[in-house]
């Protein structure tokens, strides 16, 4: 019988989001939010604040932890930004703590796109591409071992940038922005980072649809304490396995096993106020490794705020857990390899081209045809249609199934799209394993 591999895959799964900003008034609005208090919002009160020295009749833990100096100190401007990434990102600092096979250190850079908003206090960077250009750029520039992946913002109903919702489907956005992708980077994502850690039916429908992987689990034992986050409200997983376990997740209820196409992985927080990985749950994704094999180990923080800290904490409990677990080995990865190694064992880049794409004209009724036919089984029940217009507008739209998990077609007529509407048309989807394809024909 051939032995289980027994690897702990540390994946660090960045919340990419850009230089962001928070004035001193905004952050006493927080703490007004979070716990309902009003405090007057001058330096000197953040300072006592941060040092328990303010009677908030027992909440003074809970609120130094919201105005800790790691946690509100941001990363405002895209120079503060370049001269962390060039730190962190040198082959010296990554290979400060090799792995067990002399890896160094593996970014995996989920990239949102701030658009759709009128409002914006935080001075995020507004722009289709804006983040997921300038981390592609530093990839490529560097010749890192990094991945850029997929995370989401839905639109506040306000159109205001900083603030939540728990629908993605209140608008297109989400839409838009993967057909723009396809389009105008030849690019698809496999693997999702639920924005706010949320997740609710409507986004787990359509990552079931698309994506394969998604590391947004956060079930964490116990209370964090924190007011605006009980209950559920924000990343609820209350009812997902804890025990560093990669599932499918149930039809009706993301947090349950069950028999959806997709697999989520556990990915708690770090250097952050709540669900934050530690010494306890770095044993146990060991101890979970020695008895069922190869383990995702999964954590994430964002680009906004200093990540030395954060990675020199994690980097610090791999050097005091992993020599009481001699027979397991620890490997610093990028997110695809590792859904690959823990639920298949494997990691092959294939070859040929997941889909053909064929584009005919029927002239006996004046329309096209897009046909789509799949060379190996596609993740989801069809392709990602894309579709630019030449008023510079993105859509998508249902395929018709010509035969199940094969062959797709799209009719461009008056009911649709007129082929002299058309600029571009693009496809895309993921395999199982999600390695993803994309085609654009330029009309």
């Amino acid at each position: 019988m051939e032995k289980k591999e027994k690897i702990v895959y540390v994946v660090h799964s960045i919340d990419t989001e850009g230089p962001l900003y928070e004035s001193l008034y905004a952050t006493f609005e927080r703490i007004q939010r979070i716990f309902g208090l009003q405090i007057e919002p001058t330096q000197e009160n953040l300072s006592k604040l941060q040092n328990y020295e303010i009677d908030l009749g027992g909440m003074e833990k809970q609120v130094a932890r919201v105005v800790a100096p790691q946690l509100i100190e941001y990363i405002n401007d895209y120079g503060k930004l370049g001269n962390m990434l060039e730190r962190i990102g040198s082959r010296e600092y990554r290979n400060m703590l090799p792995d067990s096979f002399g890896g160094g250190w593996i970014y995996n850079w989920h990239c949102v796109d701030h658009i759709g908003y009128e409002d914006n206090p935080r001075r995020r960077d507004i722009g289709i591409h804006n983040i997921f250009d300038y981390y592609a750029e530093f990839i490529r520039r560097t010749n890192a071992p990094d991945a850029i992946h997929w995370h989401f913002h839905p639109t506040h109903h306000r159109c205001i940038a900083n603030l939540n919702v728990n629908t993605w489907l209140r608008d297109d956005k989400f839409f838009k922005i993967l057909a723009r992708r396809v389009i105008e980077r030849n690019w698809f994502p496999s693997v999702n980072r639920a924005g706010y850690h949320t997740e609710r039916p409507d986004s787990h429908w359509v990552l079931e649809q698309w994506i394969p992987f998604d590391l947004s689990n956060q079930a964490f034992a116990g209370d964090d304490g924190q007011m605006d986050v009980s209950g559920g409200r924000f990343g609820d997983w209350r009812r997902a396995p804890d025990d560093w376990s990669i599932y499918q997740p149930h039809h009706d209820d993301y947090q349950i096993p069950g028999n959806c196409r997709r697999y989520i992985a556990r990915c708690l927080n770090v250097g952050t106020r709540m669900r934050n990985i530690n010494e306890a749950e770095v044993r146990k994704a060991f101890l979970h490794a020695r008895e069922n094999g190869n383990t995702l180990m999964a954590f994430t923080n964002h680009d906004f705020r200093e990540m030395s800290n954060d990675i020199g904490y994690v980097r610090a409990l791999l050097k005091k857990v992993s020599p009481e677990f001699p027979d397991v080995k620890y490997k610093f990865a990028e997110a695809i390899e590792s859904f690959n190694k823990v639920i298949f064992g494997n990691y092959e880049i294939p070859e040929s081209r997941l889909f053909n794409i064929n584009l005919t004209e029927n002239p006996d009724i004046g329309n096209h045809i897009l046909k789509v036919a799949s060379n190996r089984p596609i993740f989801g029940p069809q392709p990602f249609l894309a579709i630019e217009t030449r008023d510079g507008n993105f859509f998508t739209d249902n395929f018709d199934i010509q035969v199940a998990n094969q062959k797709w077609s799209y009719t461009f007529d008056e009911h649709t799209f007129k082929y002299d509407q058309l600029r571009k048309i693009g496809v895309a989807s993921n395999d199982n394993h999600g390695f993803f394809d994309t085609e654009v024909i330029t009309i």
